[in-house]
């Protein structure tokens, strides 16, 4: 067998590995969308997105003291992005400051200002940090 014969299953195998990585990876984005999308118009807005927002702040909150720390965010937040997130500067975010970094994060996320997210806007940098707080 010559080595050229060996070398074609191996680069079939990485060519069919890329594919998948390729597919999962926009799978992922798009699942982020149908996830938030609950009235199935391919984009979301922002009651939708604060209502999976809430939802996420009430699994977050495990010390049921109403406020998420630095801890329950778990990486959602830098220290820079908590500190910008809470105005009263007490290390934690209750849900109605939780939520307006949800809101300022899909407003920058929204460039058209057309009140709607599809699924570009989401893969921006703006977007991605948007869903960051959403996962």
């Amino acid at each position: 067998m010559t080595s050229m014969t060996k070398l074609r299953p191996s680069l079939a195998f990485s060519t069919f590995a890329a594919i998948v990585l390729s597919l999962s990876a926009a799978y992922g984005q798009g699942s982020s969308l149908k996830t938030i999308d609950t009235d199935n118009d391919g984009t979301i807005d922002l009651a939708e997105t604060k209502k999976v927002a809430s939802a996420l702040f009430a699994k977050l909150e495990h010390d049921r003291d109403g406020t998420l720390d630095r801890h329950e965010l778990r990486g959602r937040l830098n220290a820079r992005g908590l500190s910008e997130a809470d105005p009263d500067h007490d290390g934690t975010l209750t849900e109605a400051e939780y939520l307006a970094a949800v809101e300022q994060r899909f407003n920058a996320a929204d460039p058209d200002k057309d009140g709607t997210l599809d699924a570009k806007e989401l893969r921006s940098p703006a977007g991605k940090a948007l869903l960051r707080l959403l996962k």
